[in-house]
C-alpha cells in the first residue's frame, strides 16, 4: 500500500508539479514561486521567485552533462525557459533563458504545457480557449483556429503519432486535432451519454470494482454539476482518460495501440462505441494520472492481472505488456488507483474497472494537482488555514516507512 513518507509546507498554495531527475521535485505555487527539492535531503536546492502569476504548469527538460533538469514554466499569460542547473540559488524571470507572452490579454492564463515525444514542440492551453503549439527550435508560436468556446483546461500528445494533439476544455468537449494542418480529426462531448452500446458496459461485480457508496453509474439526462473538463491523461499506448467537474470518469479505449494490431492511419481515441463512462466521485475529478507500469503491478500479483501475452502479426514475435493503470485524485482528495481492463474479444467485449488502493491525503484542505511515477504518489494543494502543501506517499509496508513535516519558505534548509 501507499502511505506518506513526508510532507512538505510552503508559504502559498501548490499549483503544480513536475518531476525533473529521479530525485528532484519541481513544485509551482500560485505566488510566482517555483521550488525545486531534492527529495534525497528533503532540502530545496534551487528557486524561482516573483514570476508573472500563478506557476500553472512546468515541464522538465533533460540538459546534457548536468542532472538538474531545465524547466519550461507557465506563469499567468507567459511561460518562460529556466536553466535550473545555474550558481544562482534563487533566480527571477529576468534569469530567465526565455520568455513567450502567449495570452491574447494579461488575464488570459496559460493552464497546461505538453511537450510532444520529439520533444520539439511545446503545446499550450489557454483561459481563452485557444490551443497554441510552441516550435522549440526557433521558439515561434502558432495559435491554432481550432480552439474551445471555454477554458482550455488540458492539452496532451498521443503517444508515438508526431502530428496529433487531444485538447479538452470548460465547453465540456474533446477535441483531437493535427496540429500541423490546424484540422480537427474528431470531437466528442461529455454531456449526457446514451445508454449501451454507445456507453462500453460495465463489470460491477464487487471482486473487480470497489467504490465508494455514494458512486453511480452515469447514466442519461441532465447532471446537477456541469460535466466541465478538469483534467486529462494518456498512456504511452493511446488510452485516454477524462475527469470531469460532476465527478465524472471516461475511459476511450479505440485508440490504444495493441501489439498484436497494425498500427492505424488514424487515432480512433474518441471513439463512444469503445468508451466506458462512470460517476466515480461527488466532486470535480482535478487529476489524472497514467502509466503502463506502476509499483502496484509490478511487485503485487494479488493485485493486478498476470502479463498479457500477444503475437505480433507482421513480425510473428512475441510481445508481452503492462496493465493499464490510472491513478485519480479528486477536489477533496481521495486518491484512488485502477486497473484498466478491456479487450472487445474477453469478458463479453466488457470493460472491467478494478480498484487496486483508495487513501485520503491528510493534510490538504484542497488538491489542485499530482503526479505519480514508479515509485510514489505526489500532491500538492492548500491547507486550512491557505498555505501550501505537498504530500509525498510511497509505495511499501506501513512499519517500514516513517513520516517527516517539512516547512520552509524556499530557502535551502
Amino acid at each position: 500500500m501507499y502511505t506518506i513518507s513526508k510532507t512538505f509546507s510552503v508559504p502559498a498554495p501548490i499549483s503544480s508539479l513536475a518531476l525533473g531527475h529521479a530525485s528532484h521535485l519541481f513544485a509551482g505555487s500560485d505566488d510566482g514561486s517555483l521550488r525545486v527539492y531534492d527529495l534525497s535531503t528533503d532540502k530545496v536546492v534551487k528557486a524561482i521567485r516573483n514570476l508573472n502569476g500563478e506557476v500553472s504548469s512546468i515541464i522538465c527538460v533533460k540538459r546534457p552533462g548536468s542532472e538538474l533538469r531545465d524547466a519550461w514554466v507557465a506563469h499567468g499569460s507567459m511561460i518562460s525557459k529556466f536553466k535550473l542547473d545555474s550558481p544562482k540559488m534563487i533566480q527571477t524571470l529576468d534569469d530567465a533563458l526565455g520568455t513567450l507572452s502567449v495570452g491574447e490579454t494579461e488575464d488570459d492564463l496559460v493552464n497546461q504545457l505538453s511537450l510532444d515525444g520529439n520533444k520539439s514542440h511545446l503545446a499550450f492551453g489557454l483561459d481563452s480557449g485557444i490551443v497554441g503549439i510552441i516550435e522549440l527550435a526557433s521558439g515561434s508560436v502558432t495559435k491554432l483556429k481550432q480552439k474551445h468556446d471555454n477554458i482550455c483546461s488540458s492539452v496532451q500528445f498521443i503517444g508515438d503519432r508526431a502530428k496529433d494533439l487531444v485538447s479538452a476544455g470548460y465547453d465540456t468537449s474533446v477535441r483531437h486535432i493535427d496540429f500541423t494542418k490546424d484540422e480537427l480529426l474528431s470531437e466528442t462531448k461529455m454531456g449526457a451519454f446514451p445508454p449501451p452500446p454507445h456507453t462500453l458496459p460495465l463489470r460491477s461485480k464487487s471482486s473487480a470494482l470497489n467504490l465508494p457508496s455514494d458512486a453511480t453509474l452515469a447514466e442519461g439526462g441532465i447532471s446537477l454539476s456541469p460535466p466541465f473538463i478538469i483534467a486529462t491523461a494518456i498512456s504511452p499506448t493511446g488510452v485516454l482518460a477524462v475527469g470531469t467537474a460532476d465527478g465524472r470518469l471516461c475511459i476511450f479505449f479505440g485508440g490504444e495501440k495493441h501489439p498484436s494490431k497494425k498500427k492505424s492511419k488514424k487515432w480512433g481515441g474518441l471513439n463512444r462505441d469503445e468508451m466506458l463512462a462512470i460517476k466515480v466521485a461527488e466532486g470535480p475529478i482535478v487529476s489524472l494520472q497514467s502509466a503502463l507500469l506502476t509499483p502496484l503491478s509490478r511487485t503485487t500479483r494479488a493485485f493486478s492481472q498476470p502479463n498479457v501475452v500477444a503475437v505480433n502479426a507482421q513480425s510473428g514475435a512475441v510481445v508481452t505488456y503492462e496493465p493499464r493503470i490510472l491513478t485519480i485524485s479528486t477536489m477533496l482528495g481521495v486518491i484512488t488507483q485502477y486497473e484498466l481492463i478491456y479487450d472487445s474479444q474477453a469478458n463479453d467485449g466488457r470493460a472491467i474497472l478494478k480498484q487496486l488502493w483508495q487513501g485520503n491525503v491528510k493534510s490538504i484542505e484542497k488538491v489542485n494537482t499530482m503526479l505519480v511515477d514508479e515509485k510514489r504518489i505526489v500532491v500538492g494543494g492548500l491547507k486550512g488555514d491557505g498555505k501550501g502543501v505537498v504530500e509525498v506517499w510511497t509505495w511499501g509496508q506501513p512499519e517500514q516507512q516513517g513520516h517527516q513535516q517539512l516547512e520552509g519558505d524556499g530557502s535551502s534548509q
